[in-house]
């Protein structure tokens, strides 16, 4: 019990300090980065040279993610400057009245479809600007995409997360896809209900229960019949493609409450006579630029052909726990998620100098305001990424799952199920991504399913469900999103209303396993 309390004390640190104390997240993370440092040596057993290869390996990581960071902001203001970003929420408003379901179509339908496409934080960076834009506060333009696409996170981006729990847990794809669709398509309802409950509470969500439950269901059913017909690899993908189709029928039919009319004096339109293709011509750009990038071999390989990375030694602590020989998460110098952005950026950026859309001197003023978005993040996130690492390393993470699932051993073996989502989710917290979770704990979850005869394949879903709805409370996540709407340095208040959302939607996904569970043992399965 002292080790969990211990391994829960670095995430109890920056929480405090983030939500209570209001500190950003630079100041937050370097605080509870030296208190992790401090119980991995004298109750873990780290050694320095684990701390240091742990730490550099968040460098690493830092650097992958901030690529995308620089690149996307550079690609917003580009945009922004050229009237873009005004021109789209007014084509949002024209497509409908309703706020709430403007709310809805760009923080939970886009947000998947980026999420399928790209990932690795680009539906944060891309529409939390787009939110801002249209009027509504910073915290929600940040809040709503996190949560919104945190469900499609396992199949989107060519599901390389789904592909690392099949790779770590040697079970194949075919046998988890069915629960796995299932919770991931219930859990995206609810993620779409929290998007809608974030800007109006329950009389929102029950004011758009039809139009959400039609988009939601269509998404979901289109994702499990991917899934399971072998093609996962396009379950996000084509989810979202689908959601943004329904979603433009729903509007044709849907009439706004009354009370819930957009207020046209939230935009100020000062490019009325932009075309909104033109205002598109980035994000459309971005689409073709990622498809040839994922869909077309030579393309892929040529923009992989150079890449940085470095290996790492195999470490141990003085307890025994080993963490084997890797390499750092590569980055495709030129085929990474931020190169196809700056190319989407240059290519912006002709497009708009040459119909006339800057004045003198744009160049800098980009460059200006990127720099003051995107240099707190820079400096926030290396001590964030690294405290999860080092955590990971030193087997404080695994503690805290291990500790958790004791109290569902004997006769509660049957509940598991519940606490499964949540292991999964502080895997993604702890380590910022979905597919290290499945990494770290995929073959925990499955021993401990078998040990107590209960559906492996269940559980398993359950693990990587939590993961992908736990990618919401990333902090590097957060700090993108942050930086994009002027909030660097005061991310708690982003954190707050993610990490409560966080936890009842991983609460009810527990919740929705244990009912798959019992309905399987009714059936004899």
């Amino acid at each position: 019990m002292t080790d969990f309390l211990l391994a829960a004390l670095p995430i109890a640190t920056i929480l405090f300090l983030m939500i209570k104390a209001n500190w950003g997240a630079a100041r937050a993370g370097a605080a509870a980065w030296f208190v992790t440092v401090v119980i991995a040596i004298f109750t873990f057993g780290a050694p320095i040279d684990m701390l240091i290869i742990a730490q550099a390996k968040g460098v690493m990581l830092a650097l992958y993610i901030l690529y995308i960071v620089w690149a996307a902001l550079i690609l917003y203001f580009a945009a922004d400057e050229a009237g873009a970003i005004k021109t789209i929420g007014r084509a949002i408003r024209q497509l409908t009245d309703d706020r709430p379901l403007q709310l809805l179509i760009l923080g939970y339908v886009f947000a998947t479809f980026l999420q399928g496409v790209a990932g690795f934080g680009v539906p944060i960076a891309v529409i939390a600007p787009l939110l801002l834009g249209m009027g509504f506060s910073p915290v929600l333009a940040v809040a709503a995409p996190m949560i919104g696409h945190s469900w499609s996170v396992l199949f989107g981006n060519m599901a390389t997360s789904f592909e690392a729990l099949i790779g770590v847990t040697g079970i194949p794809g075919t046998e988890l896809t069915h629960y796995s669709a299932i919770l991931l398509g219930l859990s995206g309802f609810t993620c779409g209900a929290a998007v809608l409950w974030l800007d109006g509470g329950f009389r929102t969500v029950r004011r758009r229960i039809v139009p959400l439950v039609i988009i939601a269901g269509v998404m979901g059913v289109v994702q499990y019949l991917m899934a399971n017909y072998g093609v996962w690899t396009l379950g996000g993908l084509t989810a979202g493609i689908a959601g943004l189709v329904t979603s433009i029928i729903v509007t044709r039919f849907w009439k706004p409450h009354p009370d819930d009319v957009a207020d046209p004096s939230d935009v100020h339109d000062d490019h009325h006579h932009m075309p909104l293709i033109e205002a598109l011509t980035p994000y459309l750009v971005f689409m073709v630029i990622v498809g040839l990038a994922t869909f077309v071999p030579p393309v892929e390989d040529f923009l992989s052909g150079i890449r940085l990375t470095f290996d790492f030694p195999a470490v141990s602590t003085a307890l025994g726990w080993q963490i084997n020989a890797e390499s750092a998460k590569a980055i495709a110098i030129f085929g990474h998620p931020g190169a196809l952005l700056l190319y989407t950026a240059l290519i912006s950026f002709t497009f708009f100098k040459i119909r006339g859309r800057y004045d003198n001197g744009i160049a800098k003023r980009i460059w200006q305001r990127t720099l003051k978005s995107g240099l707190p993040t820079s400096v926030g996130m290396v001590p964030v990424i690294g405290l999860a690492l080092i955590m990971d390393h030193a087997g404080m993470t695994y503690a805290l799952a291990e500790g958790g699932a004791a109290l569902f051993s004997g006769s509660f073996a049957i509940a598991y199920p519940v606490l499964a989502p949540a292991i999964g989710a502080l895997g993604a917290f702890m380590t910022g991504s979905t597919n290290n979770s499945n990494v770290v704990f995929g073959m925990f979850q499955r021993h401990t399913a078998e040990l107590s005869g209960i559906s492996t394949a269940l559980v398993l879903a359950a693990q990587a469900t939590g993961a992908s709805l736990g990618s919401m409370l990333a902090p590097s996540k957060i700090l993108v999103g942050c930086s994009t709407v002027g909030l660097s340095g005061k991310e708690g208040p982003v954190l707050s209303v993610v990490l409560k959302t966080g936890v009842i939607l991983t609460a009810l996904c527990g919740f929705m396993a244990l009912g798959l569970l019992l309905i399987s043992m009714m059936n004899g399965g």
